[in-house]
């Protein structure tokens, strides 16, 4: 039997009110360039990240004032009455960018309920925390930013957890937090991970109620084990916060437990990346800054993974459209029994080191195609 307690209960988190002073004045500055965002909470908290950013204070620069031009200092030069007033500065040319490069990005959903960050600085540092890896996803985006791929990886999976042995690899979070949850999905597909981002429950809710809530197509409807143990019917749902967390929670409900929970959770992703990007969100800034200002308290990311990374990527992805968003299951060894009893997922080889190589050598785009992972799996 599966050791790997489920909580419930999950209370209603609230967009926090707020400005956007925090951002860097250039970011603030920005024109409107970006119209692509990630997938899940790579769209939550990346992509519409990135876009939003991008939005905010998108009138440029000061404008000269009634009586004068605004100086660097914010003071105001007055022009003489006979000579016309003086031409700004150009701005310097930008410095050229890097062709960009392959990136793999770890997404994680914690089951936290609690402080997830200061859980997370608990078992960064070492002390296990009440946290585990719910939903875990490798993004790939190629180098040629054509498309982005999500390879979702059961959470059940027995691995290697470095310097802890063999466990579950959601088991990786709760025992070293975010470092030790990227150094076993390395280890897994022998890869190098550039960044991290983790999401808990209430983040989920409140960025699905600060989109209107999302059409998702159910598929095989079920009554939810969680919270108000919803229905589910089959056919097109249009789900609020709470709703969205019971359908990508449950696997208790079905017959193949988390085999179809990572489906529902496909299918979660790509409703809300087709609500992010229409045109009614899109045109509308403060939908936009009110899914990132719900999301931002919720949300835990690498170091590296600064404000103008986050924009340059989302810029980079400018071209990419939900259609160009492909996700699918990394394939198992099937079930079994651990030596101390617990339910998992055995690793399958063989699948683990095509994709491996397909990562190395930038052929994601074949292994998809030869496999038949084109519309999920």
């Amino acid at each position: 039997m599966d050791n790997q307690s489920d909580p419930e209960g999950a209370a209603e988190s609230k967009p926090p009110k707020g400005n956007f002073a925090w951002l860097p004045v250039w970011l603030r500055r920005q024109p409107t360039w970006l119209k692509a965002v990630l997938a899940m909470v790579l769209v939550m908290a990346l992509g519409s990240t990135a876009y939003a950013f991008s939005q905010v204070g998108r009138g440029g620069p000061p404008a000269p004032t009634a009586s004068g031009v605004a100086t660097a200092e914010g003071a105001t030069a007055t022009p003489s009455p006979t000579e016309p007033a003086p031409a700004p500065p150009a701005p310097p040319p930008p410095a050229p960018e890097p062709p960009p490069v392959a990136m793999n990005i770890l997404i994680i959903g914690s089951d936290s309920r609690g402080d997830s960050r200061a859980e997370e600085a608990q078992a960064a540092a070492g002390t296990p925390a009440d946290q585990r890896g719910d939903v875990l996803m490798l993004v790939h985006v190629p180098a040629d930013r054509q498309k982005i791929y999500g390879i979702s990886i059961m959470r059940d999976m027995w691995v290697n957890i470095p310097g802890r042995g063999e466990a579950k690899i959601n088991a990786g979070l709760e025992l070293g937090g975010i470092p030790l949850m990227v150094q076993t999905v390395e280890g897994l597909f022998n890869t190098h991970i550039d960044h991290a981002v983790m999401v808990d429950f209430p983040g989920l809710w409140a960025a699905t109620d600060a989109l209107g809530g999302v059409d998702v197509n159910v598929t095989v409807p079920f009554t939810s084990t969680h919270d108000t143990r919803h229905n589910f019917p089959a056919g097109i749902n249009h789900l609020t916060g709470g709703q969205a967390l019971e359908f990508v929670r449950e696997r208790y409900a079905f017959a193949d437990g988390d085999f179809q929970r990572i489906r529902n959770q496909q299918t979660f992703l790509k409703a809300v990346i087709s609500k992010f990007m229409s045109a009614g969100t899109l045109t509308n800034p403060q939908t936009v800054l009110n899914v990132v200002n719900a999301v931002r308290p919720h949300w835990t990311v690498s170091p590296g993974l600064t404000v103008e990374t986050m924009a340059k990527l989302g810029f980079s992805l400018r071209d990419v459209g939900p259609e160009d968003a492909i996700f699918f299951r990394l394939p198992d060894g099937g079930f079994g029994f651990s030596t101390t009893g617990q339910s998992i997922v055995f690793q399958n080889p063989g699948a683990i080191g095509a994709i491996s190589a397909a990562l190395a050598s930038g052929t994601l785009a074949d292994y998809v195609a030869a496999n038949g992972f084109e519309g999920g799996n």
